[in-house]
């Protein structure tokens, strides 16, 4: 007989399946290094089979989440897949790509005139199995066109990332995760001319049957590097930088 542990864990794994999320096998569930921001997702795994939507207030956040969604691009397509990025105004300098370990070649760049335009596109490129991921930038997304590409990501397994540049035109969607990235001051090595790596606040709003946070994280060359938790309601936090993956 099924002890009540068992009994649990097996009803979070049907919840889950009938949220569109699914568990992960021994093959695929690989972290992707994001430490413990990862342990907030069911099942302590970044979940590439979803959408991702990323909120900003200010110019500068949406140049940080750019930056932030890079780092993320160098480990799904680490295996030689290529990713599409739709926008009505884009603003990302490709080149820049090659600071977070991604090849700008391997993007390919769809600029549109309208936002109906590039959220028809995300959803078929979602479709396209051999991607890794798909981004858009939009101002706006309804419940209705985040339910279709859920299904499309559902259907193909490529990761959605949804870049919303208008925090005033919230509403609900059905996205896994909710983002928001925020710049933070770099800091140099003792001694060191220059500038430092990049680092964000990363607050992590939404995530399905997972534990929001909040974190702060810097691109440390090779990989996301923890600098610090922010102190959660269970009091805990830490200052420890840990290199991670």
């Amino acid at each position: 007989m099924e002890t009540k542990s068992e009994l649990v864990r097996k009803l979070q794994q049907d919840i889950l399946m009938w949220q569109g999320l699914q568990p992960a096998s021994a093959a695929c569930a690989e972290r992707i290094g994001l430490g413990a921001i990862e342990d907030a997702f069911p099942g302590g795994v970044f979940p590439k089979r979803a959408i991702h939507e990323f909120i900003t207030i200010f110019p500068e956040d949406a140049a940080a989440s750019d930056g932030f969604i890079a780092g993320l691009l160098a480990a799904l397509m680490k295996d030689g897949a290529a990713c599409v990025w739709i926008s009505t105004a884009r603003r990302l300098f490709p080149a820049a790509l090659s600071a977070f370990n991604v090849a700008p070649e391997r993007i390919i760049f769809m600029d549109v005139s309208t936002e109906k335009d590039a959220l028809w596109i995300m959803e078929e490129a979602l479709r396209c199995e051999g991607l890794a991921a798909v981004v858009a930038e939009v101002d706006a997304l309804s419940i209705i066109e985040s339910r279709r590409l859920q299904l499309a990501v559902e259907e193909s397994g490529v990761t959605g990332f949804i870049l919303r540049k208008d925090a005033r035109r919230m509403a609900s969607t059905i996205a896994t995760a909710r983002w928001q990235i925020s710049p933070l001051p770099s800091v140099l090595e003792e001694g060191m001319p220059g500038l430092g790596f990049p680092r964000w606040q990363v607050n992590l709003l939404k995530v399905r049957n997972g534990l929001p946070g909040s974190w702060i994280m810097e691109w440390a060359d090779t990989g996301f590097l923890e600098v610090k938790r922010v102190l959660q309601q269970d009091g805990w936090s830490t200052d420890e930088n840990r290199q991670i993956g």
